[in-house]
């Protein structure tokens, strides 16, 4: 599949839109083929709730090209631009890879990240029952599983996204974190369990799969949920972050 991401997009009838501000999709960046398609159907699925609006990708680590070689192209040529973190969490790459490409740029802004968001709890807890675990059964017990972030507002929006996710669980929902932060996702299912679970499941706090989502199988737990791409709520907060920043 040829990504759709790459190039600036046009509305169906003609050359590039100059009204308006570029939506710059900027998300981590990844190797793994499927998860590159899910984050190039995300920024898909936004212009079919948007006919008209001009995207183009940008990435932090991993892919090209880079969040500040795009917005500084866009600068370069006088069209104004919005970021948006397709990222779940505000750490390090949103304050400062994104914030630093940004400053740099006259005429781009940056929206925040797409959580923490009610949506995606909600996507989250569709996820939970997809892979069989009910939220009525207070044995069972959810470790709530991120990238991770050394960064402590990351943190908090992980963990803000745990007690959102907690309101329609009626288990324990705590977090655990790939990399970073603490504790790992590793040491979070073996603490549910000493706390009495009769069943450990980790909700994938990824959009896609990945490196950290790959280690989760290894983590211990009796199931994985899949991570929360595709889904079109996504797609609805992306726009809106995009909004936000905009007006």
């Amino acid at each position: 599949m040829k990504d759709p991401l790459t190039p600036l997009r046009s509305h169906a009838g003609g050359g590039p839109l100059r009204a308006g501000q570029v939506l710059v999709a900027c998300a981590h960046g990844t190797r793994n083929p499927t998860g590159r398609r899910l984050i190039a159907e995300l920024a898909l699925a936004a212009r079919r709730l948007r006919p008209g609006l001009v995207t183009t990708a940008a990435f932090v680590d991993v892919q090209p090209p880079t969040v500040v070689d795009v917005v500084a192209e866009l600068s370069g040529q006088g069209r104004p631009a919005v970021v948006v973190p397709l990222l779940l969490s505000g750490g390090y790459h949103v304050h400062v890879d994104i914030a630093g490409a940004v400053a740099a740029a006259p005429g781009t802004v940056a929206a925040r990240p797409l959580g923490p968001d009610p949506r995606l709890a909600a996507v989250l807890l569709d996820r939970l029952r997809e892979a069989g675990a009910d939220p009525h059964d207070g044995g069972t017990a959810v470790v709530l599983a991120a990238a991770g972030s050394s960064d402590p507002r990351s943190v908090a929006d992980v963990e803000n996204t745990a007690a959102l996710l907690q309101e329609s669980w009626t288990g324990p929902v705590t977090t655990g974190y790939g990399s970073a932060a603490r504790p790992p996702v590793p040491d979070a299912v073996a603490a549910a369990r000493a706390a009495g679970a009769r069943r450990v499941v980790i909700a994938s706090y990824l959009l896609a799969p990945g490196h950290f989502h790959d280690k989760l199988a290894g983590a211990g737990a009796d199931v994985v949920t899949a991570p929360l791409l595709p889904d079109e709520r996504i797609a609805a907060v992306l726009l809106d972050r995009y909004d936000a920043a905009a007006g």
